[in-house]
């Protein structure tokens, strides 16, 4: 295998194992120009990682309320949804993000929200 596969297919693995998931998007990115996708890794982990101050599951809170407002896919809904059940959030806590989103976001947001949840799948057991 050559080096430049071989770290492609390490950046892939890192990033499905920190996620739990990756986007086929996101796959073919990191064949294609790995310095460029281990620069976006780094700025999600950052990002959506566990911070100073807000822990990582309060991270996905937002990203969550951010995506059903800007009308993201269900898909990336349910699998940010099911990384913070990951690291601890529950439904309840997850339908309460949404219950928040109503006010600012309407009813639409709220709805798009609900759609994702229905499809989350309880964390895996360890």
């Amino acid at each position: 295998m050559s080096d430049g596969r071989q770290r492609s297919d390490e950046l892939i693995a890192r990033m499905t194992a920190a996620r739990g998931y990756i986007y086929p998007e996101w796959e073919f990115a990191a064949r294609q120009d790995p310095d460029f996708v281990e620069t976006y890794n780094r700025m999600y982990e950052l990002g959506l990682g566990e911070g100073r101050h807000v822990s990582a599951t309060v991270r996905e809170f937002a990203a969550i309320a951010l995506l059903a407002f800007r009308g993201a896919d269900r898909a990336g809904l349910v699998a940010h949804m099911e990384r913070a059940i990951r690291l601890g959030a529950t439904r309840e806590e997850l339908f309460e993000v949404l219950e928040t989103c109503l006010v600012p976001g309407g009813a639409p947001t709220f709805h798009r929200g609900l759609s994702a949840l229905m499809e989350v799948k309880d964390a895996p057991t360890k």
